[in-house]
């Protein structure tokens, strides 16, 4: 299915210095953000305490969150358990506050909000799932994925296109932080997991105009380099455009619908699914451009001497 009736033809590498100028200034923002804010990591990073309690009747988890928020406890993170009528509560470290405090000062918010009984569970102090082994080991495997990333692109089309897809995705994913950071929305494993699913997707849609650019230098006899790209996005543009739209219908859909707790992860995914369609066009190709790709680099190596050996 097409979502464009008829071919398009719009002159993408004309603009593409204004977008070297935004995508600039966007990394400076979002660098300068995260430098200075820092991220605001959940209770997945930091830590805390976790309280499990039940209800005698089915809980709105939105109405413990506002009456949490009003007792000082606006980080709080709340979801079902189990049935219900079970909830848990997790609440990140505080200085000068012991757990037994912490749960104290929770559960008398709670009762007094709720008629009904409520009854604790479980009170316990849980650690951080990313101590600093695992964040310094995600970190290692963030680089060799990006020199596995380089070496593929590079042997399955050109070095500068390798360069290319990698700049587009330490640009994508330095871009989806420095929102988290800007705004400080909450940064925990499952935002973590979408930045890493925004590397995917984001390569995905890279190598697909890539390998339309590598088919178009051996195929067009006439053009500059720029024309060629220009012709590739354009050929491309529909299906890249389907895939983002499809993609973007079904993660609105989470944001709304999904509820509290998986509202960062949509957030993460939409932001990334925006920048990432972004940057297949403008960084990616932009960068392979000014690398000085042309005809010459893609066009197959003639073996010496096939002229006499198509000789009858």
């Amino acid at each position: 299915m097409q979502l464009f009736k008829k071919p398009t033809n719009f002159n993408f590498m004309n603009k593409r210095k204004m977008a070297v100028l935004l995508s600039a200034i966007l990394l400076i923002t979002a660098i300068s953000s995260m430098a200075v804010r820092g991220l605001n990591f959940g209770l997945d990073f930091t830590g805390g305490t976790l309280i499990e309690m039940g209800y005698s009747h089915a809980v709105d988890l939105d109405q413990v969150r506002s009456t949490l928020d009003s007792a000082g406890f606006a980080e709080a993170v709340v979801q079902h358990f189990g049935a219900a009528s079970d909830i848990m509560v997790r609440i990140a470290p505080r200085e000068n506050q012991s757990n037994a405090d912490i749960s104290s000062t929770v559960m008398s918010a709670l009762r007094a909000a709720d008629e009904s009984k409520v009854e604790m569970r479980r009170v316990e102090f849980v650690g951080p799932q990313v101590g600093d082994e695992l964040a310094e080991d995600g970190g290692l495997a963030m680089i060799y994925a990006l020199i596995c990333i380089l070496v593929y692109v590079g042997f399955r089309f050109e070095y500068r296109f390798a360069i290319g897809a990698v700049m587009a995705l330490i640009h994508d994913v330095l871009l989806v932080v420095g929102v988290f950071a800007l705004f400080q929305i909450e940064f925990d494993l499952t935002i973590l997991a979408a930045v890493l699913a925004v590397i995917g997707y984001s390569l995905n849609d890279t190598i697909v105009v890539f390998d339309r650019i590598r088919e178009n230098f051996r195929k067009m006899r006439k053009g500059s380099s720029v024309d060629v790209v220009n012709s590739s996005l354009n050929q491309t543009l529909s299906r890249t455009m389907m895939t983002s739209i499809t993609t973007l219908l079904v993660l609105t859909a989470l944001f709304i619908f999904g509820g509290e707790l998986i509202h960062g992860f949509a957030t993460a995914l939409i932001i990334g699914v925006v920048i990432g369609t972004y940057s297949s066009i403008y960084v990616a190709s932009s960068g392979a451009l000014m690398l000085g790709i042309s005809k010459d680099d893609l066009m197959p190596v003639e073996k010496e001497g096939a002229e006499l050996d198509d000789r009858p």
